[in-house]
């Protein structure tokens, strides 16, 4: 059996490529390169350049693999840019998974695990963890592009022979603890990793997007999840189906949140150096808080997170960073070397 790991040279997409073929998977990636990077992909994994809407290209993967599973990941995922370009949206993350599915059921391939996000769940009490039974509200066009393509899910799977898992992801950061991977798009919009580069002198400042909600410090509150322990929930949902699980919905997040301050103030902590912060306007979208109920993870997967600290994450975080400076020829200060650093 193999795996089919859509997005698998970005961020979230490469930790999973390596989290399978750690656990002894065949696995095959699709990517565009839009934003993730060839060199990201393990050679042990087959990799094909395209688009996941690509009909003839899929027809072709799934001719030539024993696909039983699809993981998603390709998709847009910056809210500010959805709410600017919102058709963009819904023509990558809804359109295009449709096409992506509408693909895998006439392959009869059974088992899909979906890359969902917290954004479909717009304005919560700031005093409690979010559960799946909620209103569901989504604030911008990026959470709405997620939910629909999860209504589809839930239709496909009552309609053909088809299961799904549907992760709503909370905020994902860190890096592969044996350092094979980490966020390495210079166009990042994720608060951890914007701190690392300005930590390490590779940005100016750092943006706070509002300082006035009803959090502890003023600033938004978010549920801080190592990227690690995520590709571990797509593996234990994978699992889960494969077993003869039932459709369902699950939150991945710690249910502990940390402020924008709180965040940048563990990275300066970490690695010793202060930067600038220039307080901005709220941005369109951006909830006050939004920390996860991961019940339904724990109890239905077996979800136990490893690296379930913001101090873990930080490190992580820092530590790919240095590994990014080298392999560009930067020194830990931003400035540029001479000769680049071999390849890793």
């Amino acid at each position: 059996m193999t795996v089919l790991v859509t997005g698998g040279a970005g961020y979230i997409g490469s930790h999973m490529v390596w989290k399978l073929l750690d656990a002894g998977e065949d696995v095959v990636v699709i990517d565009r390169l839009s934003t993730g990077f060839r060199w990201a992909v393990p050679p042990a994994a087959r990799f094909h350049l395209g688009d996941i809407a690509d009909e003839a290209l899929l027809q072709t993967i799934f001719a030539e693999n024993d696909i039983d599973a699809i993981i998603h990941f390709a998709g847009s995922a910056v809210v500010p840019t959805s709410i600017e370009d919102p058709l963009s949206y819904y023509e990558n993350n809804t359109g295009k998974t449709r096409i992506l599915m509408s693909a895998a059921i006439k392959a009869g391939i059974r088992h899909f695990v979906f890359s969902s996000t917290a954004a479909v769940y717009g304005p919560q009490p700031a005093d409690q963890p979010v559960s799946e039974s909620v209103l569901l509200r989504p604030e911008s066009p990026y959470g709405q592009s997620k939910l629909m393509s999860e209504l589809m899910l839930r239709d496909a799977a009552a309609a053909y022979d088809f299961g799904y898992v549907a992760l709503r992801y909370f905020n994902v950061a860190g890096a592969d603890p044996e350092g094979r991977t980490g966020q390495s798009s210079e166009s990042a919009t994720h608060l951890v990793k914007v701190a690392c580069e300005a930590a390490l002198g590779r940005r100016r400042q750092v943006d706070i997007y509002g300082t006035d909600y009803q959090t502890h410090d003023g600033t938004g509150v978010r549920d801080y999840i190592h990227v690690s322990d995520l590709a571990e929930a797509h593996l234990l949902a994978l699992r889960h189906l494969r077993s003869g699980g039932r459709s369902l919905v699950a939150n991945c997040g710690y249910g502990a949140g940390y402020s924008v301050l709180d965040v940048l103030n563990m990275v300066m902590r970490v690695h010793g150096r202060a930067f600038r912060i220039h307080i901005a306007p709220r941005r369109p979208g951006d909830a006050a808080s939004v920390v996860a109920d991961a019940t339904v993870a724990h109890r239905e997967l077996g979800w136990s997170p490893k690296y379930n600290s913001l101090e873990t994450i930080v490190r992580s975080s820092l530590d790919w960073e240095l590994r990014l400076a080298q392999r560009s020829g930067f020194d830990a200060s931003g400035l540029q070397k001479v000769f680049a650093a071999p390849s890793f």
